[in-house]
Protein backbone atom coordinates (compact mmCIF):
# COMPACT_ATOMS: atom_id res chain seq x y z
CA UNK A 1 0.00 0.00 0.00
CA UNK A 2 1.33 3.46 -0.98
CA UNK A 3 1.56 6.18 1.59
CA UNK A 4 -0.50 8.47 -0.71
CA UNK A 5 -3.53 5.71 0.07
CA UNK A 6 -2.28 5.35 3.77
CA UNK A 7 -2.22 9.44 3.94
CA UNK A 8 -6.07 9.56 1.88
CA UNK A 9 -7.29 6.85 4.38
CA UNK A 10 -5.74 8.39 7.39
CA UNK A 11 -7.06 12.03 6.21
CA UNK A 12 -10.72 10.73 5.69
CA UNK A 13 -11.00 9.05 8.62
CA UNK A 14 -10.21 12.43 10.37
CA UNK A 15 -13.12 13.99 8.07
CA UNK A 16 -15.65 11.39 8.61
CA UNK A 17 -15.17 10.69 12.53
CA UNK A 18 -15.02 14.55 12.82
CA UNK A 19 -18.22 15.33 11.10
CA UNK A 20 -20.49 13.19 13.65
CA UNK A 21 -17.96 14.14 16.59
CA UNK A 22 -19.11 17.81 15.31
CA UNK A 23 -22.49 16.74 15.69
CA UNK A 24 -22.35 15.42 19.48
CA UNK A 25 -19.90 18.42 20.02
CA UNK A 26 -22.78 20.82 19.16
CA UNK A 27 -25.16 18.24 21.30
CA UNK A 28 -22.59 19.44 24.44
CA UNK A 29 -21.90 15.38 24.86
CA UNK A 30 -19.20 14.13 26.77
CA UNK A 31 -17.92 12.63 23.77
CA UNK A 32 -17.61 15.35 21.13
CA UNK A 33 -15.08 16.40 18.12
CA UNK A 34 -11.84 14.96 19.91
CA UNK A 35 -13.12 11.62 20.95
CA UNK A 36 -14.52 11.14 17.64
CA UNK A 37 -11.82 11.72 15.50
CA UNK A 38 -9.40 9.74 17.70
CA UNK A 39 -11.55 6.74 17.51
CA UNK A 40 -11.88 6.41 13.92
CA UNK A 41 -8.59 7.31 13.12
CA UNK A 42 -7.39 4.71 15.42
CA UNK A 43 -9.49 1.88 13.98
CA UNK A 44 -8.61 3.26 10.65
CA UNK A 45 -4.62 2.80 11.95
CA UNK A 46 -5.50 -0.33 13.33
CA UNK A 47 -6.90 -1.43 9.88
CA UNK A 48 -4.02 -0.35 8.36
CA UNK A 49 -1.77 -2.39 10.60
CA UNK A 50 -3.91 -5.64 10.30
CA UNK A 51 -3.98 -5.37 6.61
CA UNK A 52 -0.10 -4.83 6.50
CA UNK A 53 0.71 -7.64 8.72
CA UNK A 54 -1.61 -10.07 6.70
CA UNK A 55 -0.09 -8.72 3.78
CA UNK A 56 3.82 -9.54 5.51
CA UNK A 57 3.21 -13.46 6.32
CA UNK A 58 0.33 -14.89 4.24
CA UNK A 59 2.76 -17.03 2.51
CA UNK A 60 4.49 -18.09 6.09
CA UNK A 61 1.45 -18.62 8.21
CA UNK A 62 -2.76 -18.30 8.70
CA UNK A 63 -3.43 -14.93 9.48
CA UNK A 64 -6.67 -13.32 9.25
CA UNK A 65 -7.03 -9.50 9.25
CA UNK A 66 -10.75 -9.04 10.53
CA UNK A 67 -9.50 -10.21 14.39
CA UNK A 68 -7.87 -7.61 14.78
CA UNK A 69 -10.78 -5.17 13.62
CA UNK A 70 -12.98 -7.59 15.74
CA UNK A 71 -10.94 -6.30 19.15
CA UNK A 72 -11.54 -2.90 17.73
CA UNK A 73 -15.27 -3.17 17.96
CA UNK A 74 -15.09 -5.17 21.41
CA UNK A 75 -12.62 -2.41 22.59
CA UNK A 76 -14.70 0.25 21.55
CA UNK A 77 -17.52 -0.69 23.62
CA UNK A 78 -15.81 -0.52 27.09
CA UNK A 79 -15.28 3.22 25.43
CA UNK A 80 -18.51 3.82 24.88
CA UNK A 81 -19.87 2.19 28.29
CA UNK A 82 -18.11 5.19 29.96
CA UNK A 83 -20.81 7.87 28.30
CA UNK A 84 -23.71 5.54 30.03
CA UNK A 85 -24.82 7.18 32.65
CA UNK A 86 -27.94 5.28 34.79
CA UNK A 87 -30.08 7.01 37.27
CA UNK A 88 -33.26 6.05 38.69
CA UNK A 89 -35.35 8.01 36.24
CA UNK A 90 -33.45 7.16 33.15
CA UNK A 91 -30.48 6.05 31.20
CA UNK A 92 -28.28 8.67 29.29
CA UNK A 93 -25.40 8.30 26.92
CA UNK A 94 -26.49 5.86 25.29
CA UNK A 95 -26.46 7.52 21.62
CA UNK A 96 -23.19 9.15 21.84
CA UNK A 97 -22.00 5.46 23.40
CA UNK A 98 -23.49 4.34 19.86
CA UNK A 99 -22.08 7.13 17.63
CA UNK A 100 -18.72 6.42 19.08
CA UNK A 101 -18.90 2.70 18.06
CA UNK A 102 -20.28 3.49 14.85
CA UNK A 103 -17.11 5.92 14.19
CA UNK A 104 -14.93 3.29 15.39
CA UNK A 105 -17.00 0.98 12.22
CA UNK A 106 -15.89 3.83 9.64
CA UNK A 107 -12.83 3.67 10.72
CA UNK A 108 -12.31 0.65 9.76
CA UNK A 109 -13.90 0.48 7.08
CA UNK A 110 -11.73 3.51 5.31
CA UNK A 111 -8.58 1.61 6.82
CA UNK A 112 -9.94 -1.42 4.68
CA UNK A 113 -10.39 1.28 2.06
CA UNK A 114 -14.37 0.91 1.42
CA UNK A 115 -14.56 4.90 1.04
CA UNK A 116 -18.51 5.08 -0.35
CA UNK A 117 -19.61 2.29 2.03
CA UNK A 118 -17.86 4.74 4.79
CA UNK A 119 -18.97 7.60 3.19
CA UNK A 120 -22.75 6.49 3.41
CA UNK A 121 -22.28 5.30 6.96
CA UNK A 122 -21.51 8.89 8.01
CA UNK A 123 -24.39 10.49 6.11
CA UNK A 124 -26.68 8.19 7.76
CA UNK A 125 -25.29 8.80 11.20
CA UNK A 126 -25.61 11.97 10.90
CA UNK A 127 -29.12 11.96 9.80
CA UNK A 128 -30.19 9.23 12.63
CA UNK A 129 -28.25 11.74 15.18
CA UNK A 130 -30.01 14.97 13.37
CA UNK A 131 -33.33 14.24 11.96
CA UNK A 132 -34.37 11.43 14.38
CA UNK A 133 -33.97 13.39 17.32
CA UNK A 134 -36.26 15.88 15.94
CA UNK A 135 -39.19 13.41 14.40
CA UNK A 136 -38.66 11.48 18.45
CA UNK A 137 -39.50 14.81 19.34
CA UNK A 138 -42.82 15.40 17.26
CA UNK A 139 -43.76 12.27 18.16
CA UNK A 140 -43.46 12.99 22.16
CA UNK A 141 -45.36 15.95 21.50
CA UNK A 142 -48.30 14.69 19.84
CA UNK A 143 -47.99 11.39 22.55
CA UNK A 144 -48.46 13.99 25.08
CA UNK A 145 -51.29 16.16 24.08
CA UNK A 146 -53.27 13.33 23.31
CA UNK A 147 -52.50 11.95 27.06
CA UNK A 148 -53.64 15.22 28.44
CA UNK A 149 -56.33 14.91 25.87
CA UNK A 150 -57.71 11.54 27.31
CA UNK A 151 -56.76 12.18 30.94
CA UNK A 152 -57.16 16.03 31.63
CA UNK A 153 -56.90 15.50 35.58
CA UNK A 154 -53.51 14.62 34.62
CA UNK A 155 -53.54 10.71 36.03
Amino acid sequence: MSNFTVFIRIVLAVIFGGLIGLEREHKGRAAGLRTHVLVCMGSCLIMLVSLSVFEAYKSQTPLDPGRIAAGVVTGIGFLGAGTIIRSVQHVSGLTTAASIWVSAGIGIGVGCGLYFASFLVTVFALVTLVLFKRIEGALEINDSAQNNQANPDGG
